[in-house]
């Protein structure tokens, strides 16, 4: 068994120390590999840049140990029966997939900082902690004794990120006879009913969905801190969530981010956690690990998490359509999506996926995603007549793949997709999911099943809709993106800085200066720190347009029998 023994001397330097004590060893020589990414951001992190001070020993005596990557090293074991490993690791990192130590608290995620030792990585692992003896620890590995963590294997620990504190806030909410524990972390005022109700709603949904729970028991572990964010991420067993201000906790526009990020996490218990692409059974985590679903792993998720909240009752039809829209206003505002498929964006995820990269370069998989989940959704239903819809679909991944551990190749998604309708959806993925045919003919096709429509608005905005580009917020006014063959794609680019409208200082009144309609639109402009001054002529069409979705005031009985199939809500 392998010991993993964390403790810190000075919480206001932000380094724990961490100790691998290696039992029963019989290689001559020993290699370590530190992940160099965690599941749930498909990228690599290179943790190993937080190290320092990394020595070993055998019976009180140093070991030769050196680095052979970035993140690997070879120690010189000779005939050491029982080798240690030392180094301390900077945990200063608050979001869900980080680490950090203060006086009040120890969060760790274990892979941004445990070794495995090659070889031994099914064996089982203690994890020892050297904290307060009144500090209570919130984590989804079972405690073999006060402060001492036990995980199966090094996959099982690395997946087991943990809270450990004197001021833990903890309510346990049981759903279809499982426990769901709700950990907090900081200042808030939770309102303890309202929680469990909302959490109760959604949770019953996405057991109906999947039939059963892939764990026993459940951890949500909530950093609340006192200035905004919002960040979550899944994990086997538990998710760890960062979010605030604390104070404004159960205040609406909140508690909603807080009950959907929690809904969202919650179903990647299944899917990506258990329902896996094959390129990940097992996880590598010294390397990139490509994969083309992640409009699976992730697009789905995101469709499930807000939907689940509109079939529990928790969004009115109202509140889930707005949160559409927004869904609708990030696609439609990025014009990546005329030139990268969410498949081929899936596998670039370890390229740019996370970063803003050049302009219109590739799609999000989260929000194409959600789009191409909520269109394949709609189309099985109609082409089941309410037989067979996504929910099918993942549930026969569970029982296919996530229960069996086996992982899922493209064309077996594809395949099933097939099974479930009857026939072939080759088109579907062939336009929509490996192309980048437009999407609003088959959605708005889509919705008329359910009496709605995608509807289309010119954006308020004049700048972006009449003239193609977009401006940040604050001072100064920068252009922040153009859109191609719009009127300003020939004349602004990104980061000029825009200080005069018609020789009228733009101070954030750029859209009330425009609303005035002056009859030539004279931009002054630092450019490269050189003034410039550009005409633009609006070319009498519309750019950024703005897409919701809305319910037909000619829907027929039927149309609305399945809408109330589709949401659980009266039309």
């Amino acid at each position: 068994m392998i010991n993993y023994r964390i403790s810190f001397s000075n919480p206001l330097t932000h380094f724990v120390d961490i100790t691998i004590t290696i039992p029963y060893n019989t290689e001559p020589e020993l290699y370590l590999q530190l992940p160099a990414w965690r599941p749930g951001r498909y990228e690599l992190q290179h943790f190993a840049q937080k190290l320092r001070d990394v020595t070993a020993n055998a019976n009180g005596q140093p070991l030769p140990i050196r680095k052979v990557t970035k993140d690997r090293w070879l120690v010189q074991a000779k005939d050491a029966e029982t080798v240690e490993i030392r180094y301390s690791f900077f945990v200063r990192q608050m979001d869900a997939g980080g680490s950090w130590l203060d006086e009040e608290q120890l969060y760790l995620n274990p892979i941004n900082c445990l070794m495995a030792v090659e070889g031994r990585e099914l064996e089982p692992c203690l994890m020892q902690l050297a904290i307060p003896r009144h500090w209570t620890i919130a984590c989804g590995l079972p405690q073999k004794e006060k402060h001492v963590l036990e995980a199966d294997n090094f996959d099982a620990l690395a997946d087991s990120p943990f809270i450990a504190s004197g001021s833990l806030q903890k309510q346990t909410v049981e759903v279809a006879g499982i426990p769901f524990h709700v950990w907090l972390q900081g200042d808030c005022q939770p309102d303890w009913e309202k929680i469990a109700q909302d959490f109760a709603g959604f949770t019953s949904e996405q057991l109906e969905v999947f039939g059963d729970f892939p764990v026993p028991e459940y951890h949500y572990l909530n950093e609340i801190l006192p200035y905004r964010f919002f960040h979550g991420v899944e994990h086997s067993h538990s998710t760890v969530i960062t979010l605030g201000p604390g104070e404004l906790l159960m205040q609406p526009s909140l508690y909603k981010e807080f009950i959907g990020v929690s809904s969202h996490e919650l179903f990647h218990t299944w899917n990506i956690k258990k329902i896996r692409p094959k390129e990940m059974q097992p996880y590598d985590f010294a390397q990139e690990n490509y994969f083309r679903t992640g409009y699976v792993a992730e697009g789905i998720t995101t469709y499930y998490g807000d939907y689940m909240l509109a079939r529990s009752g928790f969004f009115t039809t109202e509140a889930y359509f707005a949160e559409l829209s927004t869904t609708l206003q990030r696609y439609y505002a990025d014009h990546g999506r005329h030139h990268l498929s969410v498949a081929d964006s899936s596998f670039d995820l370890w390229l740019d996926g996370y970063k803003p990269g050049i302009p219109d370069r590739k799609v999000s998989i989260y929000v194409k995603g959600a789009l191409t989940a909520l269109l394949l959704d709609l189309q099985l239903r109609e082409a089941t007549n309410n037989s067979a819809s996504l929910d099918t679909v993942m549930r026969n991944m569970w029982e296919k793949f996530g229960k069996k551990g086996i992982g899922y190749t493209e064309q077996d998604y594809a395949q099933l997709v097939d099974e479930v309708a009857g026939q072939s959806f080759q088109t579907y993925f062939d336009d929509y999911i490996n192309g980048t045919a437009p999407l609003e003919p088959a959605l708005d096709e889509a919705l008329h099943f359910v009496g709605c429509t995608l509807q289309k608005q010119e954006n308020p905005l004049l700048y972006e809709g009449r003239y193609g580009f977009k401006i940040s917020q604050d001072q100064p006014t920068k252009v922040t993106a153009v859109a191609p063959d719009a009127p300003a794609s020939q004349l602004l680019r990104i980061d000029d800085e825009l200080i005069a409208l018609n020789d009228r200082k733009l101070e954030n009144n750029l859209q009330q200066l425009l609303m005035l309609r002056p009859e030539a639109v004279e931009l002054t402009l630092f450019r490269e720190k050189k003034l410039r001054t550009v005409t633009l002529q609006a070319d009498g069409k519309s750019h950024y347009n703005k897409y919701s979705i809305g319910k037909r005031p000619d829907a027929t009985a039927a149309q609305k029998q399945n809408f109330q199939l589709w949401l659980k809500q009266e039309f």
